[in-house]
């Protein structure tokens, strides 16, 4: 699985005249079983690498800097096959997904390389002690974790694996090796909210330093709950009661330890109907991804931005903006902000109902084709219509794929276009990615 599967241009690698298809065999005289040792063994100002190529075995010497990376891209990214997740968890959005979709979106990964090297959450009930012992020999740092409760019977409970039990000591292991960690609770009403959030917080605050940060996120339900256990969603009352909670902590931890280190998504904030915290509030906005505090960074970009370029001038034009139904007073508010400093850009908002996964999914990223294409026709959206990333099954790629990205329901962006007649763009889910859509940066 150390097949080279792309080479940059002009790294040390290319230099060495190394090539796709070529296999790396030993580094240094070892083995070189997945990224981790891969990683691990290149970190070094002399590399020798035994190369396997299609016609012959060669030997290659390189002098670099400690730091330096080879340049070397392999098939999985993990040199490796992704490991299977065992547990079933009582909120996994997989299983809550329709039958007949891309084979691949229904692969349950809980690897701790994923977590190291794109931000992946895991749950450690995968992880074998050897595994355990190469993250702390390697120092792979940090790690993402999903906790959901510190309690081992609710956690067994929402893991369905008795393996979830032994969650405190493995986490003291990473603690007492320096290993830092950011921790994610996802929220099932009735089950891991209320007291049992509270002891999840109290415990997992014993972990500071190296617990950098706790997000607390609600389950995300979808209408493919067939045969599986009873959820209810988060109203605007229960949100309210999360967020005092977490307020709470907030100001005793930044008290105590300064930092507030537990962080609610902004899911939370848009359900209770409550103004966002600032960008400061945030921190290192250690969860970005994972929803919190993305809406905070989106207005505070959007506001500097603009304040920057008041002097440009964007070409006047109808554009359209897709987003998912939590967000839509937001993205209004952001709209129109824009639309008071360029008065010639006439913007107009478009909140998508999710047909597809069901109403009770509201956020931009699980937004469909189909449903963008069925509940736009026959409105007139101007000349542009522009679609999060975040909703292209690729979000990387598909940022910078012009008409090629392609949504979880495979439809793609190039049917979107031609079904409504539009030059529909995919546009980096950031306020500067809004603003340089727009021509303002």
């Amino acid at each position: 699985m150390s097949k080279i599967a792309r080479v940059k241009r002009n790294g040390l690698g290319y230099r060495h005249k190394l090539s796709p298809g070529d296999e790396i065999v030993l580094i240094n005289g070892n083995p070189v079983r997945d990224v981790f040792d891969y990683r691990y063994l290149i970190n070094d100002e002399h590399v020798t690498l035994t190369v396997k190529t299609p016609t012959r075995e060669r030997v290659i010497n390189i002098r670099k800097n400690e730091a330096d990376d080879l340049g070397l891209e392999f098939g999985t990214g993990l040199m490796d096959e992704a490991r299977h997740c065992h547990n079933k968890c009582v909120f996994c959005f997989i299983d809550q997904l329709p039958k007949g979709m891309r084979h691949t979106l229904y692969f349950k990964d809980d690897d701790a390389r994923l977590s190291f090297l794109t931000g992946n959450y895991i749950t450690l009930t995968n992880l074998s002690d050897d595994d355990l012992e190469r993250i702390i020999f390697y120092h792979l740092s940090p790690i993402n974790i999903s906790v959901h409760a510190t309690n081992p019977d609710v956690r067994v409970r929402m893991l369905k694996n008795p393996k979830a039990a032994d969650l405190l000591p493995r986490l003291q292991k990473l603690y007492d090796a320096s290993i830092s960690m950011n921790f994610q609770a996802v929220l099932c009403k009735g089950i891991n909210d209320g007291l049992a959030l509270e002891e999840t917080i109290d415990t997992l605050s014993n972990l500071l330093p190296y617990g950098q940060s706790l997000s607390v996120v609600p389950a995300g339900l979808t209408k493919y709950r067939e045969n599986l256990p009873e959820l209810r969603l988060f109203s605007p009352g229960d949100a309210a009661d999360v967020l005092r909670a977490v307020d709470r902590y907030q100001q005793r931890f930044m008290k105590d330890f300064g930092t507030r280190f537990v962080f609610a998504a902004d899911e939370f904030y848009l359900t209770a109907g409550q103004d966002l915290p600032t960008k400061e509030e945030y921190e290192e906005f250690y969860q970005l991804e994972n929803g919190v505090g993305m809406l905070a960074l989106f207005w505070d970009e959007i506001n500097t931005s603009i304040k920057m370029s008041a002097k440009k001038r964007p070409p006047a034009a109808g554009v359209s903006v897709v987003t998912g139904t939590a967000a839509a007073e937001f993205m209004t508010s952001v709209c129109n902000l824009i639309h008071k400093k360029f008065p010639q850009l006439a913007l107009s908002v478009f909140p998508i109902i999710n047909e597809f996964f069901g109403e009770t999914i509201t956020v931009s990223g699980l937004l469909t084709g189909r449903d963008i294409i069925n509940q736009l026709k026959g409105k007139a959206l101007g000349e542009r219509l522009l679609i999060p990333s975040n909703a292209f099954r690729d979000e990387g790629i598909a940022a910078g794929a012009g008409s090629r990205g392609v949504f979880l329901d495979d439809v793609s962006l190039s049917d979107v276009s031609r079904e409504l007649n539009i030059r529909a763009e995919c546009v980096t889910a950031t306020g500067k990615g809004l603003l340089s859509a727009l021509n303002i940066i």
